[in-house]
């Protein structure tokens, strides 16, 4: 790696993560086409080089959240409970099934757009009201751990983290950003760490390029540490409405940018 490389991998993390971590969202799923197109990481190794940018990131927002207290609650753990076992599952997958990304683009790409013009757009109405709206009731506690686990999978598959799905999805079901954020990041760093260890490990009996640029991915992950962190602190200084009209545009964004390379 070279040293333009290098900072170009760090001014990326930073710049993502400012953006996306008061909602939650790692920023490794805008991270990956930068990787591929941009700095050249071949396919599958691009997928734990991310999970790699995300166990270098994730402490720094996670930090914050700590010390406000925002890791507090069942939530973090019925979703580290889930995506932990489905990122191994995906991690098996990807090195041996090596599924083709179009399915997946294409599935992403028809959840999230609808998906976060319905957030902007709800959260514009509320807005506009005079009287304060009720959120409507979250999803039970199994019904969380089951999204966890099919989040996980495919972030195993495709480095996304998940928060990125998990954030819009819980949001949109009635619970507020500011608690549904740590728990997502929370969850997106430890089913990191255990996949970013799963791909090492299946480096050892397969062949490709499967282990993770190391240098590449710490690189990005200390832009998005720094990122995060300031991120995280900008989160209360955020109001609600803020808040999920970002997640919404996120969602749209990610969708929308799923949808243009299918039809590439």
């Amino acid at each position: 790696m070279t040293w333009s490389t290098g900072l170009l991998g760090f001014a990326a993390g930073l710049l993502i993560s400012v953006v996306t971590a008061p909602v939650g969202v790692s920023g490794a799923v805008f991270l990956l086409p930068v990787q591929v197109s941009v700095l050249g990481v071949p396919s599958p190794a691009v997928t734990p080089t991310n999970l790699l940018y995300n166990v270098v990131a994730g402490p720094g927002a996670l930090l914050r959240h700590h010390r406000s207290g925002g890791l507090r609650g069942p939530l973090t753990r019925l979703l580290v409970l889930g995506t932990v076992p489905g990122v191994v599952v995906g991690a098996v997958i990807r090195v041996f099934a090596v599924p083709g990304p179009s399915v997946f683009r294409l599935l992403i790409a028809v959840l999230l757009l609808p998906l976060g013009g319905w957030l902007c757009l709800r959260t514009l109405h509320r807005a506009a009201r005079t009287a304060p709206a009720r959120d409507s009731p979250g999803m039970s506690p199994r019904a969380i751990t089951r999204l966890a686990m099919a989040v996980g999978v495919a972030g195993g598959i495709y480095g996304i983290g998940g928060g990125s799905l998990l954030g819009p999805i819980l949001v949109g079901r009635g619970m507020p950003v500011a608690k549904v954020a740590p728990a997502a990041l929370a969850a997106t760093f430890v089913t990191s760490v255990v996949g970013a260890g799963t791909y090492a490990l299946l480096s050892l009996t397969a062949t490709g390029d499967i282990a993770p640029y190391w240098s590449l991915g710490l690189a990005c992950g200390l832009g998005g540490l720094c990122g995060g962190y300031l991120g995280a602190r900008l989160q209360p200084r955020l109001p609600e409405t803020a808040l999920k009209l970002l997640l919404g545009v996120l969602a749209l964004g990610i969708g929308g940018l799923y949808a243009v390379q299918i039809l590439r």
